[in-house]
């Protein structure tokens, strides 16, 4: 009798209204079937009184027993809800809280990444900005370095020109003086500088493609994380709110061709590190190629102006040469003259002995007719003969000196002749020295188009 009031107060408790007899003792949920008593046998009051009728009831307390079986079960499912409400609201709200901080990690990150997805974004479009300022510095050296070759071109013209028009003096003015010396050297100066600015600009052109090459790889960098930080951008202001947010199962996995953090960001710095060390080879190559242009241009000039210094002396040497030609040739001239005048004098003075020989003659022949002894060897005689030999070794002596004056006249014309063809030598010298090759060099470049300025 207590077991059953404690069970009684047992399911009050539990909210459990009992109107029969209380249940006997709980048996577990996984209690054997409820055993069927079947009684019709004859010595039994039921079986007298059911003698006819089919007979398959319950006994009062297997009847209990299934009630009990049914309160326990129905009481341990309750139970068995209640917890398992308690356990997913816990579990709901773990979940959620879970979702809610996974989201803000992924968010976190995703603010993360944008920002180094900025500053590499800013340092690259950095290095492509002042790399393609360089390359645009670049190109105008490159520019200067054209200019320069095509600025030659006039120096070695005016040079080869004036050898080819020296090739037309005469002689003896045809020689290998200091001129013609200080010439070879310009054409040389001038093929080195001209071999040295093809080599110069060859790197320029080189230097100029692979800062393009490295630009464009950065500029394809830059381009990709534009791209991905307007993604990432994009998925950053995704929220539970968005209205464009949908499953993509087949997202959910790492692909194999992905890079890795330490690879993002190798592949960047590599490309800056490249950036850079590219601009700073052009900055070198910019400086060289000034370098350069400066010291030719100097060299030119400082060669151009010993050529013409060159011509300068060489000119004066041709003029004083000539004005002493010119001086000996009017004082030969003047003795053409006077020699002249001598030739005439002793001409003159030989036919002017001739009247005397003929009185002398005259005498001596006509005294050769005097009779007998009359032909006498008299004092006379004596000073005729003496007369004739005189004005016979007279005459011999003038004509004697007319040929000495005639053969000397004829050594002044000649060297008269070759005073002119001397002078007309030093003309033709000074003229092509002067009027061709110097006024031709008055177009040499100036420094400022030597270094490729204009």
């Amino acid at each position: 009798a207590v077991q059953p009031r404690e069970e009684e107060g047992a399911m009050a408790e539990a909210g459990v209204l009992l109107t029969e007899e209380p249940a006997p003792a709980a048996l577990p949920s996984t209690a054997s079937p409820m055993k069927m008593t079947v009684r019709s046998g004859p010595d039994t009051a039921g079986g007298l009184a059911a003698v006819g009728f089919r007979t398959a009831k319950y006994l009062p307390h297997e009847w209990h027993q299934n009630n009990n079986a049914l309160y326990l079960k129905a009481f341990s499912g309750c139970e068995q809800a209640e917890c398992n409400r308690a356990e997913a609201k816990e579990l709901t709200e773990l979940s959620s809280a879970a979702a809610q901080r996974a989201q803000e990690h992924a968010t976190a990150a995703l603010v993360q990444r944008l920002q180094d997805l900025h500053l590499w974004k800013v340092k690259l479009q950095t290095e492509i900005e002042e790399l393609d300022a360089e390359t645009n510095l670049l190109v105008g050296q490159k520019q200067r370095l054209e200019r320069a070759l095509d600025t030659l071109e006039l120096p070695y013209a005016i040079a080869t020109d004036n050898l080819r028009c020296r090739e037309r003096r005469q002689h003896p003015d045809l020689v290998s003086d200091e001129v013609e010396t200080e010439l070879l050297k310009e054409l040389e100066l001038i093929r080195n500088i001209q071999e040295l600015l093809k080599r110069t600009l060859m790197q320029a052109c080189n230097q100029i493609r692979i800062n393009r090459d490295q630009k464009e790889i950065c500029e394809m960098d830059w381009s990709d994380k534009v791209e991905t930080y307007s993604i990432d951008d994009k998925c950053e202001r995704y929220s539970n709110q968005s209205t464009n947010i949908q499953f993509h199962p087949g997202t959910v996995k790492f692909e194999e061709s992905a890079s890795t953090p330490e690879t993002w960001v190798k592949f960047s710095h590599d490309n800056v590190f490249r950036a850079e060390q590219e601009k700073l080879a052009s900055i070198n190559l910019r400086t060289v190629i000034d370098n350069i242009l400066h010291d030719t241009s100097e060299d030119l000039r400082r060669q151009c102006a010993a050529v013409n210094e060159a011509f300068a002396r060489r000119c004066e040497e041709l003029d004083d040469a000539k004005h002493k030609l010119e001086h000996y040739l009017k004082k030969t001239l003047k003795e053409i003259g006077d020699q002249e005048t001598t030739i005439a004098a002793l001409k003159q003075a030989i036919k002017d002995k001739e009247p005397p020989m003929k009185v002398a003659q005259t005498r001596l022949y006509d005294r050769s007719f005097r009779p007998n002894i009359e032909l006498c060897r008299d004092e006379v005689q004596y000073r005729l003969v003496s007369e004739v030999e005189e004005l016979t070794e007279s005459i011999a002596s003038l004509k004697k000196k007319l040929m000495e004056s005639e053969q000397s006249l004829r050594n002044l014309e000649d060297t008269r002749m070759n005073l002119e063809r001397e002078i007309a030598v030093k003309t033709n010298s000074i003229f092509i020295d002067k009027q061709k090759c110097m006024a031709h060099r008055a177009r040499y470049p100036t420094v400022f188009r030597l270094a490729g300025y204009q």
